[in-house]
């Protein structure tokens, strides 16, 4: 082991995405410095950042101050001095930058614009509870249009159009994105209009009235990765481009500001060795933390095992194509807003072929692909006789009239016929889908009444997903995560902007990713149970509830119905493809009356 006796300011920037390091040493000069997102691992992502200093600088003395929205919660645990974002930036622009009149951050989830004036105090204004002109709002964009962050910029560069788009909340800017994906507009004009819009939010939120003069300082990572973004700032400031600057590490501007004020606020130094035995040795939650956790939805590895060996899920029976001779099929069709589902029963019911795609904002073009890849999948297409065919969903009207489909019914009817080849017994269906959810009460075989989100999805499968995106995890092993997890958060029932202020508080204290998961499996089905649907009794569903749509095959959901109901739910082994399904049922029924009636 290496000791030095030198003392270094080390400024920590932990944000709900990234966590930045800055290090300077007593001439104020940067000697080291990472960004990088720690996928709510802040600890381990802290040892590793805690581990390359060492090796770099051996066992030296460090200043430490901590800021960022969940820089807070570390602080305290580890007994660090803790300062405000908005604080540590204004420190750093007026030491490095005194010139500098207007300050624009932008992070992660908030934004934050700071005013000099000479002889005043510096004039400091953050976003609230909505993540419109954030980094994520532009992230959920690039998962929309099915690119990188950064590839965004290229497009945009190549834009020559800028439409309307709602940056205020994730919801509604989606609905607009895909209104204009599905008018064929170029995904080059999709995204400058985003960065224009994330510009308008931005100024239209935190300038309220106050002149933008030079020099503009722009900093935070999506300034310093996204070009584009800036040139779209500039002409919304209406200032010259020259005006605006961005510093050498703009991303670290807080940290370094952390960093500057490590030493005029003679913080009491650490040992770097000592920094990292308390990491390795720091729990991810306190007791008095898990005190007000949830119910364990599995527990263990074990425990989910054995949860899938016991269950009775219903195995759709399944048959093959047969090309060799004409053969009829029944065709079921769920044209949704952001996937397209086709499946195929023959004559006996069985399911033959099935397909399940993304829309990319064109309906038609995606049921037209799938019937391609049918035909492709098949020898010989003309033996695959469509006897009679059934479309359901947002694309209804559309794909019935364009592609001569015989029948068209709507979802509910769909779902209920589906689920009850499922459940013969069934008294309540809930489906939940990437944006919408319908909840099917039944009462003695029949539709009792029924109820759909209409503005608000939270209760909806693009809920866990956009979160878990944020986090830096696949929906997949985000799935998994939640169901091992020990200490479920409580993230309660919100919108899903607000939801990120639950989220950060978790992070803060201590939250592991696998607890934070299981929290969101909990919130989808509270947001649907007591939200959406205002149920006062979990009696009301009964004791046959079937659950269906791609949501549900995060088992994690299923779980959390069955403790939140005390209910065991039945669900298919196709639960992504139920709507299609029901419709094939409805098309062979509807053909098998016909040939009676005849």
């Amino acid at each position: 082991m290496h000791t030095t006796t030198d003392t270094y300011r080390l400024g920590v920037d932990i944000g709900s995405t990234t966590l930045k390091t800055a290090l300077l040493d007593r001439q104020g000069q940067l000697v080291f410095s990472d960004y990088r997102r720690h996928n709510a691992d802040i600890r381990r992502t802290a040892l590793i950042e805690a581990t390359r200093l060492y090796e770099r600088l051996g066992d030296c003395q460090l200043q430490i101050v901590l800021t960022g929205s969940v820089g807070m919660g570390y602080a305290e645990r580890m007994d660090f001095k803790f300062v405000q974002e908005v604080i540590a930036a204004a420190k750093a622009v007026g030491t490095r930058y005194p010139d500098v009149h207007t300050f624009i951050d932008m992070g992660g989830e908030d934004s934050k614009m700071i005013f000099f004036e000479e002889g005043k105090v510096p004039d400091i204004r953050m976003n609230g509870s909505c993540a419109g002109g954030t980094g994520a709002f532009i992230d959920q964009t690039a998962s929309l249009l099915g690119v990188e962050t950064a590839e965004l910029n290229t497009l945009a560069a190549r834009s020559t159009t800028i439409y309307p788009i709602a940056s205020r909340c994730g919801v509604f800017s989606k609905t607009d994105i895909q209104n204009l994906m599905s008018r064929n507009v170029s995904r080059s004009d999709i995204a400058a209009s985003v960065f224009n819009a994330v510009a308008l939010q931005v100024m239209g939120s935190l300038a309220r009235g106050m002149d933008i003069r030079p020099s503009v300082m722009l900093c935070g990572g999506p300034f310093a990765f996204l070009p584009e973004l800036r040139k779209h700032f500039v002409r919304v400031m209406g200032v010259e481009a020259d005006a605006c600057f961005l510093p050498d590490h703009a991303h670290l501007v807080p940290a370094i500001g952390c960093a500057l004020l490590a030493e005029a606020q003679d913080v009491q130094p650490v040992r770097l060795m000592r920094l990292l035995a308390l990491l390795r040795k720091a729990q991810d939650a306190s007791p008095a933390d898990i005190a007000g956790r949830l119910e364990p939805l599995f527990g263990s590895e074990a425990a989910y095992g054995e949860w899938k060996e016991q269950k009775q899920v219903y195995r759709v029976e399944r048959t093959r194509l047969d090309d060799t001779r004409p053969m009829r099929y029944f065709m079921g069709v769920d044209s949704g807003s952001t996937t397209t589902k086709l499946v195929l029963l023959d004559q006996a019911g069985r399911l033959a072929y099935s397909s399940y795609r993304h829309n990319r904002g064109d309906s038609f073009q995606a049921f037209a692909d799938a019937l391609a890849e049918l035909r492709e999948s098949v020898g010989h297409p003309e033996h695959i006789v469509i006897a009679s065919s059934c479309v359901t969903g947002y694309g209804e009207s559309l794909i019935k009239a364009a592609f001569n489909m015989e029948h068209g019914i709507v979802e509910t009817m769909a779902h209920f016929m589906a689920a009850r080849q499922v459940e013969p017994r069934v008294s309540f269906v809930l489906d939940i889908g990437g944006q919408d959810m319908k909840a099917i009460f039944v009462e003695h075989g029949s539709i009792r009444r029924m109820e759909i989100n209409e503005a608000c999805s939270s209760g909806c499968g693009s809920f866990i997903e956009t979160f878990a995106n944020m986090l830096g995890y696949d929906i997949g092993t985000f799935a998994h995560l939640s169901c091992v997890a020990q200490h479920p958060c409580d993230l309660g029932t919100r919108c899903t902007v607000f939801m990120n202020s639950k989220v950060k508080q978790a992070m803060r204290e201590g939250a592991s990713v696998e607890d934070i998961a299981a929290g969101f499996s909990y919130s989808v089905v509270k947001n649907c149970l007591f939200k959406v649907m205002k149920l006062k009794r979990t009696e009301e569903l009964g004791e046959h509830i079937v659950v269906q749509g791609g949501t549900f095959k995060n088992h994690s959901i299923t779980r959390a119905l069955e403790r939140l109901t005390g209910c065991s739910v039945t669900f298919s082994d196709i639960p992504e493809l139920m709507g299609a399904y029901g419709c094939a049922l409805y098309a062979r029924q509807q053909y098998l009356r016909n040939q009676k009636a005849d």
